[in-house]
């Protein structure tokens, strides 16, 4: 293995010891065929050198890294799914295989698995991964961090040439096992297994271990919990108001699918809005609703509750944590206003101004519905371009009477590197959409005719449209 001086291993989820994850083996493939490798986020991590092979015996046979984990762990946990605690769940189909500094940040991240094989927690389940869920990942991902969400990135995705019979896709189907990167694997589930097993011991060393590891500046407060809570809310608000200027809805907004250091990950039945839709829903078995996109705030303050009640247990006042969680609402309030005016590509204001354009913002969206659909509409108005916007495809449905107050906010507001526009992505009529059709129209060829070059292609308009956005991390 080529070594770089960006490759800094520092495996520290061994510190936490047996009472949190388990030494498992990854399954022993038939075949391997590398279907995508993500060498820009390998080099943030000093391993954009490794050859095909090389990379195929890491993320396919899961060979140890360089000075990492010798062998992988999959992580304990507990959680409500759809409400309803569950004290039988932990990875059951993923482990934690490395975990290294990033290039430039210093932080710790995690190479973590999904359809790598049977672990204690899988429950009867086979441990594995459909080709066509790893391929949905690796865009759902790819697009995410385009539009400047807080994301788990998609490593590598390896099919494994096995069949597996699934009740909600056509049967048998292809396997594979994917590998991503990702901000901490610490999930609200985390610390709620060892609050239901009457555990403090255990609740204060995975706080202090989540404190020292990934909130340094917090470290050695008089009040840890809350210390950690606050940084749980900041991210959490971040990520989710990041979703909504998205147009994103996850799906299954389960405290064992939140992590503590506010990054999304784990994508499973999500969706992209085509239109404005508050009652949207990704998974075809939330009948109620519950993580439809307009209640998506909603889940994530619930399940921030949750997590605040394991913290009682580590000794904190229930008053101190009271106050935290009583601030969520402005923390997220002042979120979305930034996402939303970042993916307008303008400066924020600092005043009631930037409010106003965000709320107009709405409106627009959901009098504009089907005909502008989501993301037209920022691609359109970018840096408030209005005249770009006016004489495009969408420009007479713009010019209505509906849409007089976002002319009017747009009119006032100021360009943030207007320069942008200048990428040929911006000469389109349209911008890249990651919507149902044209993933199931990506994966068709794939499934048919072993035919990835759909795939390749919309990749490619990802990233294409990630470098003209060139959103700056929040």
């Amino acid at each position: 293995m080529p070594l770089s001086a960006d490759y800094r291993p520092d495996p520290r989820l061994p510190i936490l010891g047996a009472d949190f994850a388990d030494p498992v083996r990854a399954a022993d493939f038939p075949s391997l065929r590398l279907r995508w490798r993500n060498d820009r986020a390998a080099a943030t991590v000093g391993l954009a050198g490794l050859t095909d092979a090389e990379w195929t015996d890491h993320f396919g046979r899961f060979a140890p890294l360089v000075d990492n984990l010798p062998g992988p762990l999959a992580q304990r946990y507990h959680g409500h799914q759809f409400r309803v605690y569950n004290p039988e769940i932990g990875d059951g189909r993923g482990f934690t295989f490395a975990q290294l500094r990033e290039a430039g940040t210093g932080r710790l991240l995690d190479l973590a698995t999904k359809g790598s094989g049977v672990t204690p927690w899988s429950r009867n389940g086979d441990g594995r991964l459909t080709l066509k869920g790893g391929v949905r990942e690796v865009l759902a991902a790819g697009m995410l961090e385009a539009l400047g969400v807080p994301t788990s990135r998609a490593f590598s995705l390896i099919e494994t040439g096995e069949s597996l019979v699934r009740q909600d896709e056509p049967s048998p189907t292809r396997a594979a096992v994917l590998v991503r990167l990702s901000h901490s694997h610490i999930r609200y589930g985390t610390f709620q297994r060892p609050a239901a097993l009457e555990r403090p011991d255990l609740v204060r060393k995975l706080l202090h271990y989540t404190l020292d590891l990934y909130f340094p500046h917090r470290a050695g407060e008089a009040d840890p919990g809350a210390a950690l809570l606050q940084e749980a809310c900041v991210g959490a608000a971040r990520m989710t108001a990041a979703w909504m200027a998205a147009g994103f809805v996850h799906g299954v907004l389960n405290t064992d699918n939140m992590n503590i250091t506010g990054e999304s990950f784990d994508y499973g039945p999500y969706r992209f809005l085509p239109h404005n839709d508050p009652n949207f829903v990704a998974a075809y078995f939330d009948h109620a609703g519950l993580y439809s996109f307009g209640r998506q705030p909603e889940a994530v303050f619930w399940n921030l509750r949750q997590l605040a009640g394991c913290l009682l247990m580590a000794g904190v006042t229930e008053d101190s944590l009271v106050e935290v969680l009583n601030g969520f609402g402005d923390l997220y309030r002042e979120a979305l206003a930034a996402a939303m005016l970042r993916r307008l590509g303008l400066a924020p204001r600092g005043d009631e101004s930037d409010a106003r354009l965000v709320s107009a913002a709405f409106r627009a969206l959901a009098a504009g519905g089907p005909e502008i659909r989501w993301e037209p509409f920022f691609f359109d108005w970018f840096c408030g371009d209005d005249a770009r916007a006016l004489q495009g495809a969408r420009g007479a449905v713009y010019r209505r009477a509906e849409f007089d107050d976002f002319r009017r906010e747009m009119a006032a507001a100021v360009p943030e590197r207007p320069e942008r526009l200048k990428a040929p992505f911006f000469a389109g009529e349209s911008p890249v959409e990651l919507l149902i059709d044209r993933i199931e129209a990506v994966w068709a060829r794939i499934a048919a005719d072993d035919d990835w070059t759909a795939f390749d292609a919309l990749a490619a308009e990802i990233e294409t449209a990630r470098q003209a956005w060139d959103f700056q991390p929040a």
